[in-house]
């Protein structure tokens, strides 16, 4: 059986010169990379968690929306903080961001992420819409 895999970006790409994917679409499924709390132009936004996890949320939101899905389509997300204090951010903001069924979740604390002023990063698995055979 092949595959077909699409790409999706956004317009500016933030991940283009990292030669990274936004998004790949391939068997129903739209797996987003890692969304970061950064703008548009690939800036950090803002020095406190709750900023930059409100920007990740949006930026998950952008490129599912470049697919044609939702945060409403997540079926999977991957969280990485740095500090596992902000905890109840987290929980706060999966309900503001997602609703039931609530998407699978893995939490990790890690040492660091791509830029060191990063506090959180998200990548998630979609169902990617419909479009017929």
């Amino acid at each position: 059986m092949t595959t077909t895999m699409r790409r999706i970006k956004t317009e500016p790409d933030w991940y283009e010169p990292y030669r990274i994917s936004q998004a790949i679409e391939a068997a129903g499924l739209i797996h987003v990379s890692g969304q970061a709390g950064i703008d548009e132009h690939g800036r950090t936004v803002g020095t406190d968690f709750e900023t930059q996890a409100r920007q990740v949320f949006t930026n998950l939101a952008t490129v599912l929306g470049q697919a044609g899905a939702s945060l409403a389509d997540v079926v999977k997300v991957t969280i990485m903080v740095t500090d596992m204090a902000n905890l109840e951010t987290v929980i706060k903001l999966r309900g503001e961001y997602f609703s039931e069924p609530y998407p699978a979740d893995t939490l990790l604390q890690v040492a660091g992420l791509a830029q060191p002023d990063w506090l959180v990063e998200i990548d998630a698995v979609a169902l990617a819409p419909d479009r017929g055979a």
